[in-house]
């Protein structure tokens, strides 16, 4: 076979049998097909999505403790903050109360008057750090800010009320520093 007109004498579009590649079967995938719907590929499609779900509640519980403890940690950075004066605070009660005690026995004169400013304040500092005094005398008994030493039968106040306060109490903001040691007046039995 030889040239014709210059050119070979090939049939443009001829393929060799030899070099013919069959369709791709691999794995059941079908060109040209879907995925094969087989019942081992069902199990495990099942399971990969029970993993899934069980992967992402895990992530959303693991969350959830995590904003928790956040929380927690932040307001217990908050409560220290607002509560670490308290030691220093009831270390100064007992002067606080040596001072009213002094300011009852002073006669007036120059040495009363200095320790009514040197009161005043020390007052004014446990005022700026949020302690204050608890009231007590003339009101109700109430057992989580009174401490009752004595029930004195009196008609001076209404039944179950302050008659005396021995020992001024103190609140630091919202929690309770010392309770008041107070005397209960209650009415005679006619």
């Amino acid at each position: 076979m030889g040239k014709a007109n210059g050119k070979p004498e090939t049939e443009p579009h001829a393929v060799d049998a030899e070099h013919e590649l069959p369709p791709a079967e691999e794995d059941g995938f079908v060109e040209g097909a879907g995925p094969a719907e087989t019942p081992a590929a069902e199990d495990e499609l099942a399971r990969i999505k029970a993993e899934r779900d069980q992967l992402l509640d895990r992530l959303a519980r693991q969350q959830a403790e995590f904003e928790n403890i956040r929380k927690r940690a932040a307001k217990e950075q908050r409560d220290f903050k607002d509560y670490a004066v308290a030691d220093s605070v009831k270390a100064l009660l007992p002067v606080l109360d040596s001072f009213e005690r002094a300011l009852k026995a002073a006669p007036k004169g120059e040495f009363r008057s200095g320790v009514e400013l040197i009161y005043k304040q020390l007052t004014d500092t446990l005022t700026k750090l949020g302690a204050h005094p608890i009231a007590a005398l003339g009101q109700p008994f109430d057992p989580k800010h009174h401490e009752a030493v004595e029930v004195v039968e009196s008609t001076a106040v209404p039944d179950h009320h302050v008659l005396e306060e021995l020992q001024r109490g103190y609140m630091l903001k919202d929690r309770l520093l010392r309770p008041a040691m107070v005397r209960v007046a209650k009415h005679p039995k006619k």
